[in-house]
């Protein structure tokens, strides 16, 4: 996963999407970067690390103009520390700087398309660059005198008809503007909206409405499938047009159960909503099971599952609380390489609060289990603090199959519920009680938000890829490029300088 964030102001924009960025820094803290246009001239300043260590004064300083692009990004395949950080820029034609949020699943087509056919040269492993010289490339073919948004809207058209998967995008081309799309799916995330001021009219377009919000921006609409979004900064006019084929909206269901921020509104639903759904349903179908739960207290892993530990709490009729206190400055575990690396960082983590576990029956609630790693731990912690019992809820379904679509989640062997039952995974973890939520109650709990939405992306936890192009020869290969062994082998050809 990544967040995206483009302005087109009537003032510099660099500081507002810093601004954005930081609260995007949920959706990856791999690298960071700005790319900024004045006149005919493209700013770039990008590199490893958090927001606030990526860019300092004399950076900001050199990031001029009115119109800008950011990133923060996780890596989608192979590495969890990559040199290939966003946004991207070739200068044909015109100069395009891009930054992408997702992943193509016909990556190696394209790839060998690109170079066969077009002629282009990609530098990276990145499927970012890909999407970037489709785009240019589809742009360049067209006889031109003057950019408009209809050669806009035909070079995305053509985006469209080469590149398959999830791609949500924003783009700035120097002298013309600002573009946002998304891919037919509409997979991952995408809005825009405006703000009014005495110079003009400024656009703003992000992953999540909480960037627009926190940038005194007004929320207009999300990106839909297939759609293209342009902001001509020459007369501050928008247009857009819905391109490529008509396919059902099927946005990313882990966006509401993990990606996304509880303060956003994804897709019309209200992320913190749709969580309280989460845990009345996963209440039900404790009770369900264990009508007599005996159960003392609820304690929320933090920090994504407090919401529906809530209303587990409240309608088990017992007490929440907190009993663990986070350390903030821990990335997210379920993207670290290495068991013994995810291991250590869950105990420099969390730190829990032994009174609160002291001869009790504890239900632990967390959002989802990937490897198990964290969970086990945890369970590991809350005995060493003295709980009696130590029994497990998950919000979310068993998580068997890899993400595609732009979450690195591990290869499918890692996966701790991968051809497990939930009572091998209950002995696996360490649990005297694991329960997990339906797939059908957390797929209305979205659709409790926005009844519109029909399908959803739900492949890890169905094994359902929607855009039908996704084989077990394409999740071979995936598996050979997300699997601890080989993440490892990358970091050490990294730091080697290999």
């Amino acid at each position: 996963m990544c967040g995206i964030v483009g302005i087109a102001g009537t003032e510099s924009v660099n500081t507002r999407i810093y601004d954005a960025l930081t609260v995007l820094q949920h959706r990856g803290q791999d690298a960071a970067g700005i790319a900024t246009t004045a006149g005919s001239r493209i700013f770039l300043r990008k590199g490893n690390g958090l927001v606030k260590d990526v860019f300092r004064t004399r950076h900001m300083r050199e990031l001029n103009g009115t119109v800008g692009i950011g990133h923060v990004r996780y890596p989608t395949a192979g590495t969890a520390s990559s040199h290939e950080a966003q946004p991207l820029y070739v200068n044909s034609p015109y100069g395009i700087a891009l930054g992408h949020n997702g992943n193509l699943t016909n990556a190696e087509e394209v790839q060998k398309e690109l170079f066969d056919l077009d002629r282009r040269h990609l530098n990276t492993r990145s499927d970012s660059e890909i999407l970037l010289n489709v785009f240019a490339h589809e742009l360049g073919k067209q006889a031109i005198d003057e950019l408009r948004s209809e050669h806009i809207f035909k070079a995305i058209e053509g985006v469209h008809r080469r590149c398959k998967g999830a791609y949500a995008a924003v783009a700035m081309i120097p002298g013309f503007g600002l573009i946002a799309f998304r891919d037919e799916y509409g997979i991952r995330p995408l809005c825009f909206g405006f703000r009014e001021t005495e110079s003009g009219r400024e656009f703003m377009a992000a992953s999540e409405s909480v960037a627009l919000q926190s940038a005194g921006f007004r929320f207009e609409a999300n990106v839909q499938p297939g759609e293209a979004v342009l902001f001509d900064s020459r007369n501050r006019s928008i247009h857009s047009k819905v391109l490529g084929q008509p396919r059902p909206h099927s946005p990313c269901l882990f966006e509401f159960v993990y990606l996304a921020r509880p303060d956003s509104i994804v897709d019309g639903i209200s992320v913190y909503k749709s969580r309280l759904r989460m845990g009345d349903s996963l209440a039900r179908n404790i009770l369900r099971h264990r009508p007599e739960h005996g159960i003392d207290v609820v304690i929320p892993v933090p920090d994504t599952s407090r919401t529906a530990a809530l209303q587990v709490a409240y309608h088990l009729g017992v007490k929440l609380r907190e009993g663990f206190i986070k350390n903030r400055y821990i990335g997210r575990t379920f993207i670290m390489p290495g068991q013994a690396v995810r291991k250590k960082s869950v105990r420099q983590k969390l730190n829990p609060i032994s009174l609160e576990f002291k001869d009790k029956h504890v239900l632990l609630v967390d959002d989802s289990i990937v490897r198990g790693t964290t969970c086990s731990e945890i369970i590991r912690m809350a005995r060493d603090a003295g709980a009696k019992t130590v029994s497990f809820a998950s919000a979310a379904p068993p998580v068997r199959y890899p993400n595609v679509y732009g979450i690195d989640m591990p290869a499918a062997p890692e996966l701790i519920a991968h051809s497990r039952t939930v009572e091998e995974i209950q002995d696996a973890i360490g649990a005297d009680w694991l329960i997990y939520q339906e797939l059908d109650d957390l797929i209305a709990s979205a659709r409790d938000g926005n009844p519109e939405i029909i399908e959803y992306e739900d492949s890890v936890f169905s094994g359902r890829y929607i855009t039908g192009d996704v084989d077990t020869h394409y999740l071979a290969a995936l598996q050979a490029s997300r699997n601890d062994e080989k993440k490892l082998e990358q970091d050490e050809d990294l730091t080697d300088g290999g």
